[in-house]
């Protein structure tokens, strides 16, 4: 048994897309198959790493018979688990949607709530909801009162201060003088398990360019390392800067390694706007090695 998939980015966050209305007996090791970065779906003639699997797996069931046409989103990510919210995610979705319906907005559920999208061309704006930072929602420790903004953690370098966020999932956000600087691998993994995040956390580190806006690398939890973009880590950034009296600017400019991406802010809600590319169509088994395809 073969399903048929498509490929879609936005600023460089890919995932496999799979019609709902496709079997799956397991989806959560058919995520983990396609996902993987050594032997995942990939275009047959290009071998850069960029192009071999994917940094989750959406499963979208549309229903066109509503104005605006709706989608339901479950995204699964690279190690088989369910995250309730992706924004570049999201925004993929809503691409794909309008794809096959010619809407030029998409309403899409998923376990974090309804989102609102918009889209004008390749550009995607998707509402991302009212972000967090009280510690029942992100959610913090249940001893701890307060919420955790620029601040010590145990597990983390001494020279490094955290401000946790719920922008859809949680978001462990620390700004530094050049993101580059930072060994994500080596200092994410005990943040993202601290214990002071009993659901874990993305880990996303911000630096202040001088032309404005802020750099961004995030290491993602469910992927397990880092993305080369976050649309929840872009917005949690926006959020803390204005937060900590970073920025006052509206929309704010981040910049992830795979592009640039735009954080606004309506009563008290967030948006993210930025591009979305789709990259290729295939199908693959539903449970042996996936099968490589031709681009599109």
């Amino acid at each position: 048994m073969s399903i048929e998939y498509e490929k879609f980015h936005g600023t460089g966050n890919d995932f496999v897309v799979v019609d709902a209305d496709e079997y799956v007996p397991d989806r959560a090791a058919f995520a983990r198959k396609v996902c993987d970065r050594r032997d995942g779906v990939s275009v047959a003639d290009d071998s850069t790493d960029e192009s071999v699997g994917a940094d989750g797996t959406l499963f979208l069931a549309l229903e066109p018979q509503f104005s605006p046409p709706r989608v339901v989103m479950t995204l699964v990510q690279p190690d088989g688990s369910t995250a309730a919210m992706c924004g570049n995610g999201a925004r993929c979705a809503a691409k794909w949607a309008a794809e096959r319906t010619g809407a030029d907005a998409i309403m899409l559920d998923t376990q974090a709530g309804t989102r609102r999208a918009e889209i004008r061309g390749d550009e995607v704006t998707i509402e991302m909801g009212e972000p967090s930072f009280a510690p029942e929602d992100v959610p913090l420790a249940s001893d701890r009162e307060d919420p955790l903004i620029d601040a010590d953690v145990a597990e983390a370098p001494e020279d490094i201060e955290l401000t946790a966020v719920n922008t859809g999932v949680p978001h462990a956000v620390a700004f530094v003088e050049d993101v580059d600087d930072v060994d994500l691998d080596a200092v994410a993994p005990a943040i993202r398990h601290a214990d002071v995040f009993p659901e874990g956390a993305n880990v996303t580190f911000a630096a202040e360019r001088a032309d404005g806006g802020f750099d961004q690398r995030t290491f993602e939890r469910g992927v397990e390392g880092e993305t080369r973009s976050c649309g929840t880590g872009a917005v949690a950034i926006g959020v803390a800067a204005r937060r900590l009296g970073r920025t006052d600017e509206d929309p704010v400019s981040v910049f992830p390694p795979g592009g640039e991406l735009e954080v606004g802010f309506r009563n008290g809600r967030a948006t993210l706007t930025g591009p979305t590319e789709r990259e290729f169509e295939g199908e693959v088994a539903s449970t042996p090695e996936p099968r490589r395809v031709s681009e599109a």
